[in-house]
């Protein structure tokens, strides 16, 4: 059956659909001997299907990993400035794996990864109704009524933002800890939504991803979702 190249490209696991897209817009990939540069090319999967000359990698049995991030890192494959990166970090003996999503430099907590760039493209979208929690320490003084109104959405330097759910945890003073539940992961949102009502965000766990938890996982440690429980939670929403 014929699909996208892009597609084709994600689901062998060498990068996500979005940067496949782009690669063959840069003339990067061929599919026999005929370099392709639109993203609306149809492949069979039979094809010699080079990028920058190489082989892709064979399409394998779809996989998810729970990782614990750290504060610090990165969450790209390579950075222009050698910052130190997430996957340069990961554990020895895991396959090549693309992030679901991403947590900023100074985030920490869960990141989903998966040998399957199409997947991840699919775990990303916002209709999928998966939420995504997170434990959040802030500065400065709390206004209950201000958090309860981010429940109605906002407007921050002209971007718009979904319905966001925030706890208040704990409380000592100007520092608080507020649990924070939303359905998209637009850049920076959390820390954004929070300057607007005057709070800065000192740190920022994530907690879980959909059905998936952070839970005793330590910092730094990578744990394969057993393949029955990868079906059981994926279900027929995601086709693999």
């Amino acid at each position: 059956m014929a699909e996208r190249l892009a597609k084709f490209m994600a689901r062998s696991g060498v990068c996500s659909r979005r940067d496949a897209e782009e690669l063959i817009k840069q003339k990067r990939v061929t599919v026999n001997g005929e370099i392709v540069d639109t993203p609306a090319y149809n492949v069979e999967g039979t094809e010699k299907i080079l990028l920058d000359g190489e082989k892709l990698p064979e399409i394998e049995q779809t996989r998810l990993w729970l990782y614990h991030k750290p504060a610090g890192l990165l969450t790209t494959h390579k950075d222009t400035e050698a910052r130190a990166t997430v996957f340069e970090h990961l554990p020895a003996g895991l396959p090549r794996v693309i992030s679901v999503g991403r947590l900023d430099l100074n985030s920490e907590g869960l990141l989903l990864l998966t040998n399957n760039g199409e997947l991840s493209r699919k775990l990303e979208l916002p209709e999928n109704g998966w939420s995504r929690r997170y434990k959040v320490r802030v500065h400065g003084f709390v206004n209950k009524n201000k958090l309860a109104d981010l429940a109605k959405g906002a407007t921050v330097d002209g971007i718009n933002y979904g319905s966001v759910k925030v706890e208040l945890e704990s409380q000592n003073g100007t520092n608080s800890w507020l649990v924070v539940t939303l359905n998209e992961g637009k850049n920076r949102e959390i820390r954004k939504l929070m300057k607007s009502i005057g709070l800065e965000v000192a740190r920022l766990i994530r907690l879980s991803y959909g059905p998936f938890q952070l839970g005793s996982l330590k910092k730094g440690e990578v744990r394969e979702v057993p393949q029955k429980v990868l079906k059981e939670q994926l279900g027929s929403k995601i086709s693999l």
